[in-house]
């Protein structure tokens, strides 16, 4: 259930769900997660014998975002599983993922995003540096079909 305040909520106090049930421990904890939204297209018409010289927009199609997920890589195969899963054409692979953004006490969900029939389409690890000090990194790029909001 989402929770107006008149302060905005920051932005790092999140929890990753995919589709297993888990929230805790490392297959669930991701450093960022980009771009969750979705779009409706209009269509434009016109009547060639309309009085009025513009055009009606026509609600269209839905479309949904496609999310990136960055976490250090910590040795789990889980997701290398799913995608496995996927691209051998298991069509139960496609799974509900839910993002929950939690009060600073992390007391609170206050507000949650819920990907609907989602599926890995994109996983890179790297880049490796020998000369960096950097953490190796994975990211993960889920499509789904639609977005639900709570």
């Amino acid at each position: 259930m989402a929770i107006q305040r008149d302060r905005p909520y920051v932005q790092f106090n999140f929890l990753v769900d995919l589709g297993t049930g888990n929230t805790d421990g490392p297959d669930a904890g991701f450093q960022e997660c980009t771009n969750i939204g979705m779009e409706v297209t209009v269509a434009e018409y016109r009547n060639g014998n309309e009085k009025e010289n513009s055009v009606r927009k026509i609600t269209g199609l839905n479309k949904a975002t496609d999310v990136t997920m960055k976490r250090g890589v910590i040795g789990s195969l889980s997701l290398y599983h799913w995608l496995n899963q996927i691209r051998n054409g298991d069509q139960n692979a496609l799974r509900t993922v839910t993002i929950q953004l939690q009060n600073e006490d992390h007391t609170a969900v206050v507000l949650t995003w819920r990907l609907l029939r989602a599926r890995i389409i994109k996983h890179i690890s790297g880049p490796f540096n020998a000369k960096g000090t950097d953490v190796a990194m994975e990211e993960l790029t889920i499509s789904y079909e639609r977005l639900e909001m709570e």
